[in-house]
């Protein structure tokens, strides 16, 4: 139940702590200014959204910035060059005059990337470290993850352990993360009306089927507001579903016999196109979903394309990156009014 705003307290730790875009125009919590001796748990609990970071110790460093992008990565190449590569060449497009990385979060795509094609991507670590050696005082990360998820803890972590290396670190958010929840925007709404571009007309025997990664993080209730968000915007019959969470191929099965489904169009929910949407989703295997599907008496017809070759999803994705630059090239944000949370 949402509170009214008479209602709300100040009385928590979480009180403590105020949302709002800040003049910078950056989402992010801030710390209630009326806390005066905020310890550094407080702080850190108040890290939400777009996350900054200046070492006092480094200041007199010369500016010299970097974008490190962030991606789990992929083997295929193909589907890499189309998603991860076209998207990093958008950010690098937006800002022309500046060093853009690209660093692959799964070291075991990075040592079989450089097995099998010769190539070395770097692991989030070895671009900060390179970025080190060369100078680089002020880098804003950015990542491409879908929802704030186990791997978006890595980029946290990364921000976290290499953040005193720099004069100046920024750590963007992903396509999806702020819901609408008191003054932010709806990242959840803007996202599936971006990913609704590639959907096909369907009837009333026809249902879309978006296959989402699943994480045993607690970010995987995502899918729930993802889901509520697509039948607010008016999208019959498009479900949810997840290779590795909640909910499964089996949860939304039922679903569709007791509407009457016929069709099915299998869509993949990812940044790429890779192991999950070719094998687990499209696969000839009796285990993949297009099987088990057509066993259930379905016509099934996959849809292989990564979210990043959507132009739309590339842009939100710009402009997570844009907000980490945007927070890095600010001076120290200036904090906005805004209303105190409690938890009960």
């Amino acid at each position: 139940m949402r509170l009214s705003g008479k209602k709300l307290l100040i009385a928590s730790v979480v009180c403590a702590m105020m949302t709002g875009l800040t003049a910078t125009g950056f989402a992010a919590y801030q710390l209630n200014p009326e806390v005066k001796d905020a310890t550094p748990a407080l702080k850190q609990a108040a890290e939400i959204g777009v996350r900054v970071s200046e070492t006092p110790s480094l200041q007199n460093l010369e500016n010299k910035d970097a974008i490190l992008v962030m991606s789990f990565g992929t083997t295929f190449t193909d589907s890499r060059k189309a998603t991860i590569e076209k998207t990093v060449a958008d950010i690098q497009a937006a800002h022309p005059n500046t060093k853009v990385v690209l660093a692959f979060t799964s070291h075991i795509i990075v040592d079989r990337i450089q097995a099998n094609e010769g190539i070395k991507i770097p692991t989030p670590e070895e671009a900060l470290a390179q970025l080190k050696a060369e100078g680089y005082s002020r880098i804003a990360l950015t990542s491409l993850d879908v929802i704030p998820g186990m791997e978006y803890a890595y980029d946290t972590a990364i921000f976290d352990i290499y953040k005193s290396q720099f004069k100046k670190m920024t750590l963007g958010t992903t396509l999806m993360y702020w819901m609408g929840q008191e003054n932010q925007r709806d990242d959840v709404t803007e996202a599936m009306k971006a990913f609704s571009t590639e959907f096909p007309k369907t009837g009333k025997k026809d249902a879309v089927l978006l296959m989402a990664h699943g994480t045993p993080h607690p970010s995987n209730a995502y899918y729930a507001v993802m889901q509520d968000r697509l039948t607010e915007l008016g999208f019959k019959n498009t479900y949810v579903y997840s290779v590795e969470g909640w909910p499964h191929l089996d949860t939304v099965i039922p679903q569709l016999k007791a509407q009457g489904i016929k069709n099915v169009t299998l869509i993949p929910m990812m940044m790429v196109a890779g192991d999950h949407a070719n094998n687990d989703m499209a696969g000839s295997e009796p285990e993949s979903h297009k099987s088990i599907l057509e066993k259930e008496g379905f016509k099934v017809t996959p849809y292989i394309h990564g979210l990043g070759e959507n132009q739309a999803i590339r842009k939100l994705f710009v402009d997570r990156a844009n907000e980490a630059w945007d927070a890095l090239e600010a001076a120290t944000p200036v904090k906005e009014k805004g209303h105190g949370m409690m938890m009960k």
